[in-house]
């Protein structure tokens, strides 16, 4: 009977202690709640969370640099290996076929790593007014998920055909998930000092991602093979996806049903301000777009270099890019009324480092203008995408899903372009007139953002409701607040030689109720 009794007390103590570390991790778990659900600690997280998602984008986007035209070169002499075991008495049409083998491969490179930004651009117009509508944590998650699907593909992929639909895929992704990311941080950050310090480390994120991608994958591709690359940044992809669905909630979040109804995407387009900072972004990247499909060969013919100097190319440049989102902000919170001569700084800063690029000699030179375009780019990106925040919030409805998928599609546009484009234009005019070129349209369009320069002296719009009523009021209660407004101004009208210095008053503040983004 002694020993059931000591078996029936460890019974005890064991399920005594399970319901005490049940507890404990139930007590754990409410306190992570409470400590996720704090506004200023949700604001960091989130911030981490999108900053992740750029950056795996990012990585994903180059780290088939060094991969795929090699993986691709080894399926093609597969087949020529196959093709010459198969009939080998057509030895004779050999070099002839292999030039227009090699033009051939080189078409389907370039067209391969133009899909991302081509779908991407194309599905950007949907993408923003769907973000506008549902609000920024489904379309990230969403996006997420695209992502992770497409790194999936690429491990896996063995032809031509499922790399061309990863790569699309990871367009299809990132229309969503960057842009619902980058307006997520201007919503939350509302701040003119906070958002420009926010949008400036995911901006330091993805030039990280960008640069550091290539030796990553490279190292891993020759030591570990082709899937190993695109499995870790898979992994790294789900635990965003997880945070994001534990952080965001995105579809358990009913603070959607409360958002007001966004700006129309193609009003957000004829809107001056925000065009001019359209074609500051796309005339930017420009350089950096085409050079990259076009540098290393003309480092191999030029400057003889080796196959790691290639790899490295960029690499060095992300330090400044850092530097250069660093200065901007610091600038930014001191002078916050020079955004747009920031911008103009860095334009020329491009321009001249880019008409340098083809008097470089050797590995060592050609760091200096490259760092001086990446530089250039980290002024220009950091100082006008607060800028299109302000703008929206002043000039429209503080909804910011359509005008940052503007701004993604001003990217797209250099990267589509690029590595279609680059190398014809080489081909055609010559490497030297190509960053001659690229220089001068940046030297040319700085002087355009002159025409931001009074944007930091409009006024925050106190009339959202206006906008949102543009079409007549829908609901019982703004008929009633439009029709008191409506006879507070007539009232006001008739009142004005009666009572003039009160009335004044009141009408100036009716006035300025009533205005969207007129000058202080």
């Amino acid at each position: 009977m002694e020993p059931e009794g000591t078996t029936e007390g460890q019974a005890t103590n064991l399920a005594q202690s399970a319901a005490l570390k049940l507890s404990q991790m139930s007590e754990r778990t409410k306190q992570l709640g409470n400590v996720i659900q704090d506004p200023e600690r949700q604001k960091r997280i989130i911030l981490v969370i999108v900053c992740v998602a750029l950056l795996l984008d990012n990585m994903l986007y180059m780290v088939i640099v060094p991969i795929i035209p090699d993986y691709l070169e080894g399926l093609q002499k597969a087949a020529d290996q196959a093709q010459a075991a198969a009939a080998p008495h057509t030895n004779y049409t050999n070099s002839t076929f292999h030039k227009a083998a090699k033009g051939n491969f080189d078409l389907q490179i370039g067209v391969l790593f133009a899909s991302k930004a081509i779908l991407q651009l194309l599905v950007n117009p949907l993408s923003g007014p769907f973000i506008d509508r549902v609000g920024y944590d489904i379309p990230l998650f969403i996006g997420l998920n695209v992502m992770f699907l497409s790194t999936l593909v690429f491990a896996f992929a063995e032809n031509y055909a499922t790399l061309f639909l990863a790569r699309s895929l990871q367009g299809l992704g990132s229309a969503f998930a960057d842009t619902a990311g980058i307006a997520l941080i201007a919503d939350r950050y509302t701040v003119d000092t906070e958002r420009s310090k926010a949008l400036g480390i995911a901006l330091a994120f993805i030039s990280f991602g960008s640069l550091v991608a290539p030796p990553f994958g490279g190292v891993l591709y020759q030591f570990a093979g082709k899937r190993v690359p695109f499995l870790i940044l898979a992994c790294i992809c789900l635990i965003d996806g997880v945070c994001c669905l534990a952080v965001l909630k995105p579809f358990s979040n009913k603070e959607r049903e409360n958002m007001p109804v966004g700006t129309p995407m193609y009003k957000l387009m004829i809107d001056p301000y925000i065009a001019v900072v359209a074609g500051a972004l796309i005339i930017c990247n420009i350089p950096l777009a085409f050079l990259e499909p076009t540098i290393a060969n003309w480092m191999e013919d030029t400057m003889h270099a080796s196959q790691w100097e290639i790899g490295m190319t960029w690499f060095p440049a992300f330090f400044p890019h850092v530097l250069g989102v660093y200065l901007t902000v610091k600038l930014a919170a001191k002078y916050p009324h020079l955004q747009w001569f920031y911008g103009a700084i860095g334009m020329v800063f491009i321009g001249a480092s880019s008409c340098t690029v083809p008097a470089c000699k050797n590995f060592g030179q050609l760091m200096i203008p490259l760092c001086g375009i990446c530089f250039g780019i980290a002024f220009v990106d950091t100082a006008l995408l607060p800028t299109l925040g302000f703008l929206v919030d002043v000039r429209h409805v503080s909804v910011y899903g359509s005008v940052y998928a503007i701004a993604d599609i001003s990217y797209c546009v250099a990267y589509a372009l690029g590595p279609v484009a680059a190398g014809q234009i080489v081909h055609n005019l010559g490497f030297v007139q190509l960053n001659l070129g690229m220089g001068l349209a940046n030297v040319l369009y700085a002087p355009a953002l002159l025409l931001l320069k009074n944007v930091s002296q409009m006024k925050p719009s106190f009339s959202e409701r206006n906008m949102l009523l543009e079409d007549g009021p829908t609901g019982l209660y703004d008929t009633i607040k439009m029709e008191q407004r409506e006879k507070k101004r007539k009232g006001l009208c008739t009142t004005v030689d009666e009572n003039g210095a009160e009335t004044f008053a009141q009408r100036s503040y009716s006035e300025e109720e009533s205005s969207g983004g007129e000058y202080a």
